[in-house]
């Protein structure tokens, strides 16, 4: 499968269907596996010790003579050894049991984790983050408890259904038609319960996704929501997803109440027990052997009572383990071209009839084609939609072309090993992301090392230094998700500082000053300039002051380019762009054409 993310997961499974998937885990731990089934399979036989030393010892006491008291004590000696030896068995499945479910719930997360990296920008505009964190956090924990207690228990509720049919031959053959019986309906009955189950435990997986993508949805938007007083609007939305919820688990739970096996199990009980008694009228039997057998039936309320239980948790596992695969399999248009080229670039960038759109039926650009030398700085302006952002993702990869080419160093940026071409072009977009770590780990993300020194000189460039130096715990102080407890010059400014720490030969300003006051812009500006000497410098700006000082400008309308060239040129030439700039610089716009005539 293609993937995007340079560096892969070094967990390979089979993606085929969901068996495949979930057994291809499993056999990465085989050791953990064949304990659990080694340990519950002697539970299971020691258990079955207990009915036929029950059963000597009645026939002991029965006897009322010398020998009754010693027969007695090795019955009790027996099971005392038994069930000590079992006990300590039991304690080596259930923690080889949980070792097996914990690493396979991390194994699985590993491969997720690393699977979302790798795809494109495409497939996650297209996916809600609650859904997938959904997937990444309770479909993984769905597949532990698949594990965990589900086939844990499954395996030792099978092994304790062997039981009645192995011990029942040394009592007495003939006895085998009940426990025969049951073996084989309660079989039939768990295969068409998994099978009924499944799709209803899809539906509840699935209406628990759309629940967590609403509710992630709302809280990132709450800012929006409480603004337009719609908490009452939202309340009712999300209640009637909760509601859906609600009414899938107990679609489950009905299902699951007519649960067929436990009325099996009465019936074996009935034959089993008429039919011991027959044989002992007959005096095929003894008393103690009618106690042996009828104990050993009884080891099947085991497996009926837990296989109700543990076959939902494995339906549940299952139908997580199919939405975890969508995830996996699903394919992007990129890939990280591995073997590409890998060199320093030096910063010459060019769009050759380029068009690009994020469907088939929506044209975002349309025959782009301009040239940047290395080291100039460049300004695309243009009314809001213009396309001018999504021309910048395309000179990373972050999208693929339609048509067309975007070449580095004169190099099509699909020939590039990606994470060569990625690692040397910074981008500061005007929506900061920052994470929740501290100040310094945030300037210099991206990099091996934190270099105190270095980041503190990043800092000052990008005149973010003065207001992090007055924080409590200075560069040590961990900023709130997304950098909430800053302010928008704040984070625009630290965004500033990382690309310097990266030190590109591209760098791109994505309206990246949108947010400093008039009284800080003069010395970004400055900061900008200093930054912009030697590298390729692309600025998507409507502030005057920066494109004045571009040494080329590049006017986009409607996802074309429909002029290019120096601020007074365009000034002179250019309809599109004089009305931009008297629209974005009315006070400044006769200065500047002044300037240019």
């Amino acid at each position: 499968m293609a993937a995007e993310f340079s560096v892969q997961s070094q967990i390979k499974t089979n993606h085929s269907n969901p068996f495949r998937f979930i057994l291809s885990h499993i056999f990465r731990h085989p050791v953990a596996a064949l304990l659990l089934i080694f340990g519950a399979f002697c539970n299971a036989f020691l258990a079955g010790v207990v009915p036929g030393a029950v059963g000597s010892a009645f026939d002991a006491i029965l006897l009322r003579n010398e020998q009754t008291y010693t027969l007695v004590l090795n019955s009790v000696w027996l099971i005392l050894v038994s069930q000590t030896s079992r006990s300590l068995l039991q304690f080596m499945r259930n923690f080889s049991a949980e070792v097996f479910a914990q690493r396979f719930e991390r194994d699985i997360r590993d491969e997720l984790y690393s699977s979302l990296l790798g795809k494109s920008m495409s497939y996650h505009d297209r996916q809600p983050v609650g859904e997938t964190m959904a997937r990444v956090t309770n479909d993984v924990r769905e597949m532990n408890f698949m594990m965990n207690p589900g086939i844990n228990l499954v395996i030792g509720a099978n092994m304790f259904l062997m039981m009645p049919a192995l011990y029942t031959p040394s009592i007495d053959a003939r006895l085998l038609p009940a426990p025969l019986f049951f073996i084989l309906s309660h079989l039939c009955v768990q295969v068409y319960f998994v099978l009924r189950l499944h799709p209803i435990a899809q539906e509840v997986r699935g209406s628990f996704g759309h629940m967590n993508a609403r509710l992630a949805e709302s809280l990132d938007g709450l800012e929006v929501v409480k603004g337009a007083a719609q908490e009452a609007s939202e309340t009712a939305a999300f209640n009637r997803l909760a509601d859906l919820v609600r009414d899938r688990f107990i679609e489950q739970g009905e299902f699951e109440a007519r649960y067929l096996s436990i009325f099996l199990f009465g019936i074996t009980v009935v034959a089993a027990l008429l039919h011991s008694a027959q044989l002992f009228a007959e005096g095929i039997l003894v008393e103690g052997e009618v106690i042996a057998y009828l104990g050993l039936i009884n080891l099947f309320q085991f497996p009926v009572f837990i296989s109700l239980f543990s076959s939902s948790r494995i339906a549940s596992g299952y139908a997580s383990a199919a939405r975890i695969l969508e995830v996996l399999q699903a394919q992007t248009k990129l890939d990280q071209n591995a073997r590409g080229f890998n060199g320093k670039i030096a910063g010459d960038i060019s769009f050759e009839n380029v068009s690009f759109g994020y469907s088939t039926d929506d044209a975002v650009l349309q025959e782009i084609s301009f040239t940047v030398k290395a080291g100039q700085t460049v300004a695309l302006v243009g009314q809001t939609g213009a396309g001018k952002s999504t021309l910048s993702k395309l000179i990373n990869r972050i999208y693929d072309v339609d048509s067309g080419r975007v070449l580095v160093d004169g190099v099509d940026v699909r020939d590039w090993k990606l994470q060569a071409l990625r690692s040397q072009i910074s981008v500061i977009e005007q929506d900061i992301f920052l994470f929740s770590r501290s100040v310094a780990e945030n300037i210099a993300f991206g990099m091996d090392e934190l270099d105190q020194e270095s980041i503190a000189e990043s800092a000052k460039l990008a005149q973010a230094h003065e207001f992090i130096a007055n924080f409590p715990a200075g560069y040590d102080t961990i900023i709130g998700q997304r950098g909430m407890t800053l302010s928008g010059g704040q984070r625009q400014r630290l965004a500033l500082a990382r690309a310097f720490q990266t030190d590109p030969p591209i760098l791109i300003l994505d309206d990246s000053t949108s947010a400093i006051d008039s009284a800080t812009e003069d010395r970004i500006q400055r900061a900008i300039w200093s930054a912009a000497r030697g590298r390729t410098t692309l600025l998507i700006t409507h502030r005057l002051s920066q494109i004045r000082w571009a040494d080329h400008i590049i006017v986009l309308r409607k996802g074309r380019v429909v002029a290019q060239g120096s601020h007074q040129d365009l000034l002179r030439s250019s309809e599109s762009y004089r009305r931009i700039f008297d629209r974005y610089a009315p006070g400044d716009s006769a200065n500047g054409r002044e300037a240019g005539g």
